[in-house]
């Protein structure tokens, strides 16, 4: 009878790797692999169904082997997945008593309740093993005899990348889940210091992963049933496979092979996405990063983002910090992703960058965030497009430079003020102009139901959809935006089943409204668009009615 195992999935954040629901991580499905090639049988468990099911700590407790994975070192907001407390994690270290336990992840850097708060050390002592450096490498590493220490060597771990995607049809979100992929691990900079505030430059200096593993493990969770793949683990996608040094110049070939590589695993793919590209990249080697942003949009699918880590406008918070890049060359950076990516398919843009702000850096002043909304003015008037724009306050850890200077809770009020601009004044407008009425988002999921139900596409950075309609969660549908938010699309399914909605669903059409829905309702079924018109007169809708 083989031995038993509870791989508990706490959820990672990092820089650059997201594992929160719809996400799942590379680690854990490479501990996973660890545990399916010595033997065990898997139970793959998230902290989510934990928490909703305490009964579940019975299972954990006649299992042979628990091993948990999480951390987050970057403040997040979610939706279909809250990330471990470090005061669950140590609850379950202390109440496991039959089996084995071990814990891995960049909880061991360190934990942090959010943004504008210093990590503290983790305390998991009372986990039998803490798996030190690459997850699964360090559980291979003590199955072996050996210290729980794992060294970042794609030769040794990506055998357990391709063992691992077995788990992925446990995961409670299947299928609508998308695999965050490795591509390179470490950080460029490092040899300059890296980032202040940066937890990557912790994983050395960087290692690139071979596009024949990438395009094996794809083949693997593919044969598994996964049809959505974000290309997310890595600090600048633009740099993967060029030439060792701080300033990497982008490698159009090794992109697009990277890309083939992953069509070819998962021909029936329905996302792929991109996450982290450094913008000084692009400003310092503008002419390559054009090359490569094509080959991206040649091989991706629409609605993608290329994530800038910014952080500031303000040049003297870039010196103080050794921050990636000055205002001008993110400005250059953001016009050259929308001239390659700002081509729209099916009314959504191909590539668009997003821009991350952290505010308590070091060297800011109230000016600081004067310089960074009037930066974002600058993109708006520029008629320039962004997908999302992050404010995040700073969550310094153990071993960064940021941690030592501690200049959290400064400005406050400051960093409120902006925020509130940045959301009434820029968000608003600019989501108008990504997402205008009638734009019609494919392959939308339900996550929650109510009278107003939401939903959000897969891949990267997914605009949350509300639906004024009661849908069942897991519902899969074509959303026709019909108002703007600051962070979010009202929609409605398209094509837009007019015959059938509720009233109060009715009145949202653009065009209808309250004083028309009554009569709308009234005058059902339409067979003909001119019928509809009559009633209803002419909408920016009347294409994706459904008249049936």
């Amino acid at each position: 009878m083989s031995s038993s195992a509870v791989l508990l999935d706490g959820y990672v954040d990092e820089p650059a790797c997201l594992g929160v629901p719809p996400y799942v991580s590379p680690e854990v499905r490479g501990l996973a692999g660890v545990l399916f090639e010595r033997g065990y049988a898997v139970r793959y468990l998230t902290i989510d169904q934990l928490r909703l099911d305490p009964a579940l700590l019975g299972e954990l407790d006649r299992a042979d082997l628990v091993v948990v994975h999480a951390g987050t070192t970057v403040p997040g907001k979610y939706l279909a997945g809250t990330p471990a407390t470090l005061d669950e994690l140590r609850q379950l270290g202390r109440q496991l008593r039959s089996p084995a336990t071990a814990i891995g992840g960049p909880v061991l850097f360190g934990y942090a309740h959010g943004g504008g708060e210093r990590a503290v050390p983790p305390g998991l002592d009372d986990y039998d093993l803490l798996l030190a450096g690459h997850p699964a490498a360090a559980l291979e590493s003590a199955f072996a005899g050996g210290e729980p220490r794992g060294s970042y060597d794609y030769t040794a771990t990506d055998p357990f990348a391709v063992a691992g995607a077995a788990i992925l049809p446990q995961h409670p979100s299947f299928p609508h889940v998308v695999c965050e992929l490795e591509t390179a691990r470490g950080c460029a900079r490092q040899v300059v210091g890296g980032c202040s505030f940066c937890t990557e430059p912790f994983y050395g200096p960087p290692r690139y992963r071979s596009t024949a593993a990438v395009g094996e493990e794809v083949a693997a969770l593919s044969a598994h049933g996964a049809r959505h793949f974000r290309l997310g683990r890595q600090p600048d996608l633009l740099a993967y496979g060029a030439l060792p040094g701080a300033d990497p110049v982008p490698d159009p070939d090794k992109i697009a092979a990277l890309f083939a590589a992953v069509r070819a695993g998962a021909p029936d793919l329905l996302t792929l996405h991109i996450d982290n590209v450094n913008p000084i990249t692009v400003a310092r080697h503008e002419e390559a990063a054009r090359a490569a942003l094509a080959e991206i949009v040649t091989g991706h699918t629409p609605g993608d983002v290329a994530a800038f880590g910014m952080e500031t406008a303000d040049p003297a918070v870039v010196a103080a910090n050794n921050l990636k890049a000055y205002p001008d060359e993110v400005f250059q950076a953001i016009e050259v992703v929308n001239e390659v990516g700002g081509v729209r398919t099916g009314g959504i843009p191909e590539l668009l960058p997003g821009l991350n702000f952290v505010l308590g850096l070091s060297g800011e002043s109230p000016a600081t965030y004067d310089l960074d909304l009037a930066f974002l003015r600058r993109v708006l008037e520029a008629g320039l497009l962004v997908r999302r724009i992050n404010i995040r306050r700073l969550m310094p850890f153990p071993g960064t430079r940021a941690f030592a200077e501690n200049t959290l809770g400064l400005f406050d009020r400051e960093f409120r003020l902006f925020k509130e601009a940045v959301r009434d004044g820029i968000d608003r407008p600019m989501l108008s102009r990504v997402f205008p009425i009638g734009s019609v988002v494919r392959h939308a999921v339900v996550e929650r139901t109510g009278t107003l139900s939401f939903a959000r596409p897969l891949g990267s950075y997914p605009i949350l959809i509300g639906l004024p309609l009661a849908l069942p969660v897991g519902t899969v549908l074509d959303a026709v935006v019909i108002d703007h938010g600051q962070r979010s699309v009202t929609a409605l399914p398209a094509p837009v089943p007019v015959n059938t909605l509720p009233l109060a669903a009715l009145r949202w059409l653009p065009g209808v409204g309250k004083k028309r829905a009554a009569a709308v309702a009234a005058k059902r079924p339409f067979r003909s668009l001119e019928a509809w018109r009559r009633v209803a007169g002419e909408t920016p809708l009347d294409a994706l009615l459904d008249l049936s």
